[in-house]
Parts: structure tokens; C-alpha cells; sequence
């Protein structure tokens, strides 16, 4: 059994400004490295024994935050763990896209389904925790994932058969999801633990 506790990186510009990042690379802001910082004030009442971050930049950065607040080497970075590719609905604001398309659920040209980027972070999951399990010694291991709103939306819609999260309900930049990884099997601990 491993514990992985996904955290959702810190604020960038665009979303301040409410613009879809999708696969673009952008870079966190001050409130972000803020952000970062109380994710990891949240992270210390549990011992962690590796991080790991999507490469995009907002992700990778948010994980250093973290790694050098906590005491952990650097993150490996994975990336499977990358946000949703929303296609031709990248760089829109949230309203434009809506307007266009009318839901996230919609087929977008060149977009990832939800599901397509469950199933690849559910393979990335599974790589992490065989991972950390050859690492280190202990039969339970707790490993911090720094990834995107998208990706972490899409997991626990997936563990949680549809019901969560609710319509409507943001992840906030910063916030600490548990999930709990068994070989095949992924159960969520806790929704969220927000900043």
C-alpha cells in the first residue's frame, strides 16, 4: 500500500485571469510560491519518503517549494502527470470556453477526454507506487504528486464513480488530496484539504 497525497500547484497568472492552461507552460506566480508553501505547512503531519511533479513548470516548481520545506530530494518528475490537453480550448478564459463548447465534458477538437487523462495518470499512479516501493524499505510508503487541477479532477471522478467532485466545485490551487494505492486499485482518503 502506498499513500500518495496529490497536491494542486500553486496559482499562475492565468488562473487569476480564469485562462485555460491546458498543456501551456506557465509559470507560477507570488500568491503560487505562497500557495506552495502552505501546501507544505499541510504536508508535515505525515512523513513523506519521495515527491514527484507533472514537468510543466507551475507543477515542477510548486514540487521544489515543497521538496526544500519539507527536507525531500529533489521531484522525479513524470509526464504522465501533465494537465488535460484542452486542444483548441487552451489559452480561452473559462467563459469564452463555455460559451463555445457549453461543458468540460463537451468534445473539444484536439482536447483529452476526462477519461483519457484518468487512465494515463491511473498508469502513472500505479508507476509511482511500484516506484517508491523498490526505493525504500518500509511496507507502507507516502509520496507527495504535485499535478494540475485537471488531472486530479479526473481522478477522483474516476475512484469516486461520477459523484465527486460536485459541479461547480474548484480545486483550489494548493489543495492536498490522499488517495491511498494499492497494486491495481486506488482509493481516495480524503477530497480535499484546502489552503
Amino acid at each position: 500500500m502506498t499513500l500518495i497525497t496529490l497536491v494542486r500547484h500553486g496559482q499562475t497568472d492565468w488562473n487569476l485571469a480564469r485562462r485555460i492552461q491546458g498543456s501551456t507552460d506557465i509559470p507560477l506566480n507570488e500568491t503560487g510560491r505562497a500557495d506552495a508553501r502552505t501546501a507544505a505547512g499541510l504536508l508535515t503531519d505525515t512523513t513523506h519518503h519521495a515527491i514527484y511533479a507533472s514537468p510543466l513548470v507551475r507543477a515542477r516548481e510548486t514540487a521544489e517549494i515543497i521538496a526544500a520545506e519539507l527536507g525531500l530530494g529533489s521531484p522525479t518528475l513524470v509526464p504522465d502527470m501533465r494537465e488535460r490537453e484542452f486542444g483548441e480550448g487552451e489559452g480561452k478564459l473559462v467563459a469564452e470556453y463555455l460559451e463555445l463548447y457549453g461543458d468540460w465534458l463537451a468534445p473539444v477538437p484536439g482536447a483529452e477526454t476526462l477519461e483519457g487523462v484518468a487512465d494515463r495518470a491511473l498508469r502513472a499512479l500505479d508507476g509511482i507506487a511500484r516506484d517508491s516501493r523498490r526505493r525504500s524499505s518500509p511496507v507502507a510508503e507516502s509520496v507527495i504528486v504535485v499535478t494540475h487541477g485537471g488531472v486530479i479532477r479526473s481522478l477522483i471522478d474516476h475512484v469516486s464513480g461520477g459523484t465527486l467532485p460536485r459541479v461547480g466545485e474548484v480545486l483550489a490551487n494548493g489543495s492536498v488530496h490522499r488517495f491511498e494505492a494499492s497494486p491495481g486499485s486506488l482509493r481516495l482518503l480524503e477530497p480535499a484539504i484546502l489552503l
